[in-house]
């Protein structure tokens, strides 16, 4: 009997997550609706009040997919507390009186392959590790060339000439990318893209408002948590940079924790557990590289930023450097985002063009 499995969204990386549930297990895959202010409201209203927004809005998706059918839920959130929220999701929508079976893949805090292969085997008997291989290469594959182009969108989307032309190729991309399911077409369709984005017009000044963006994974990779705060800042104006993909969470965090305590040592002795070390280590670094300011973004409650923020805050004291902070949870907080952006912008154009008349 066919199963129709589905997991909860972020951002455009639905697409590489759907090609490789589909292709590993053999079954059909639900992509969970687009998340908007209905999401985190169904989220909210069955989720303990004080658990973070990341929490409500998956368990919004979950009950938008479990309405539209989905007998098979999965979850692979870890890194902080969020990796045992699991148990807790599924007892919630048990409550509610959903049937469906509920897959965990974290193991020890973390994303396990092991058990995502062990759960693929069962509904697709036919399916060996060669292959498992090839499907996971290829997905990690559709991964880093969507974050490698989305670099260059960050860094110049707010110098277009004529607006509009990054969203229309980037639309294209990913309309391209989920029927791309091969190594040679992934590969042609990175460069074919990177062509199509230098090929827009730019008017970027070389002395550009630049601002890099730091906090909780969840709040800067899925757009609806921050209201869209990259693309106001490109609005705006402003050359904008983070780390925090799927790429490098999945790929290099492992990696370059250890560097990050070491070029941090001056402010950190520890790990401070998800991604609050390298809010640290990233801000000091492009402090040294002449950014003008700092964002960092969370969702109520995340206890690794909420750490890291005195030390942010002794960083900026030390540096003279501009930091702006914003905790999101269900309100809707657009107008009271772009004011504040706003203002932020302003004074970052004061320090910076002071002295030029500018």
């Amino acid at each position: 009997m066919t199963k129709l499995i589905s997991f909860p969204h972020l951002d455009n990386y639905y697409i590489p997550i759907k090609y490789l549930v589909e292709k590993i297990t053999k079954q059909e895959v639900l992509v969970a609706p687009h998340i908007t202010k209905k999401t985190l409201e169904i989220g909210a209203k069955y989720s303990p009040d004080f658990v973070c927004a990341p929490f409500k809005y998956n368990l919004g998706n979950y009950i938008e997919s479990l309405e539209k059918g989905a007998d098979i839920l999965l979850q692979a959130g870890g890194g902080c507390r969020y990796g045992y929220y699991a148990e807790l999701q599924e007892k919630i929508l048990k409550d509610l009186n959903y049937e469906f079976k509920f897959v965990n893949f974290i193991k020890n805090n973390h994303v396990s392959i092991k058990e995502i292969y062990k759960f693929a085997k069962k509904l697709n008997k036919k399916l060996n590790y060669f292959t498992y291989s090839y499907y996971l290469l290829t997905t990690f594959l559709m991964i880093i060339i969507t974050d490698k182009l989305n670099v260059y969108i960050r860094e110049n989307i707010g110098f277009e000439v004529n607006k509009g032309s990054h969203e229309q190729v980037e639309k294209d991309f990913f309309i391209e990318l989920s029927h791309a399911h091969s190594i040679i077409k992934l590969i042609n369709l990175y460069f074919k893209y990177k062509k199509s984005y230098k090929n827009i017009e730019l008017n970027k000044p070389s002395n550009c408002l630049k601002v890099l963006i730091i906090g909780e994974l969840y709040t800067i990779m899925e757009p609806n948590a921050s209201c869209y705060i990259e693309r106001n800042l490109a609005k705006m104006g402003i050359m904008v940079k983070r780390y925090t993909t799927l790429t490098y969470l999945l790929l290099v965090k492992k990696f370059k924790l250890p560097f990050h305590l070491r070029k941090s040592k001056s402010y950190l002795k520890y790990h401070l557990g998800a991604d609050a070390t390298e809010s640290i280590a990233y801000s000091l670094k492009h402090i040294k590289e002449g950014y003008d300011g700092i964002i960092h973004l969370k969702s109520f409650g995340c206890t690794p930023e909420i750490n890291a923020m005195p030390i942010l805050a002794k960083i900026s004291e030390d540096y003279h450097i501009p930091i702006l902070y914003f905790s999101f949870d269900t309100e809707d907080n657009t107008e009271a985002v772009k004011t504040k952006l706003e203002a932020f912008t302003d004074m970052l154009k004061s320090n910076k063009y002071k002295d030029t008349g500018l």
